[in-house]
């Protein structure tokens, strides 16, 4: 567990100040480390906004939070933690485009030199991924990079074209 950290699609925070939700990732990191920790995953601003900054008492599971915002925190936390293997479940899913950007930068911030595993629906998610993985019901479909999968006119380039019309 030390070697991987999870951003889930669900974030769940606990009935604690923001500043102990993002420590518990490293309950030894001074208090510079968690700021810097929040900086990087964009949520410093918000956070010093809020009515108490770092030491505002979150609501259990964090519902006084919007979802880009719990995300956010979220990735603070992995960041804080620093391990060499990230794990994003739907990280994305659920927010809105002001928010999905701000997550996006903060998951470049949190996956420089790691080790990332991405499960996601939204390609654009992915899109820059040196590997993807077409999994159709439970087995490998297709393997390779966007570029590749998209010239081979199978299940990826098909899921792009129909995900690019539905944005469009």
């Amino acid at each position: 567990m030390d070697n991987i950290s999870v951003v889930f699609q669900r974030i769940y925070l606990f009935n604690d100040t923001v500043y102990n939700n993002i420590a518990m990732a490293r309950p030894n990191a001074t208090k510079e480390e968690v700021y810097e920790a929040a900086r990087k995953a964009r949520c410093y601003d918000f956070i010093m906004n809020l009515p108490n900054g770092f030491d505002t008492v979150l609501e259990e599971g964090g519902g006084s939070l919007s979802g880009g915002e719990k995300q956010r925190i979220s990735i603070a936390r992995c960041i804080l933690k620093d391990s060499p293997i990230v794990i994003l479940d739907e990280a994305t899913a659920s927010v809105d485009a002001d928010n999905e950007r701000a997550i996006q930068e903060a998951i470049s911030e949190l996956c420089k030199e790691k080790t990332l595993l991405v499960i996601a629906h939204r390609l654009k998610t992915i899109q820059n991924a040196n590997k993807i993985l077409v999994i159709n019901e439970g087995r490998i479909q297709e393997e390779g990079n966007s570029d590749a999968l998209i010239k081979s006119n199978g299940m990826y380039a098909k899921m792009v074209s129909l995900q690019e019309k539905a944005f469009a």
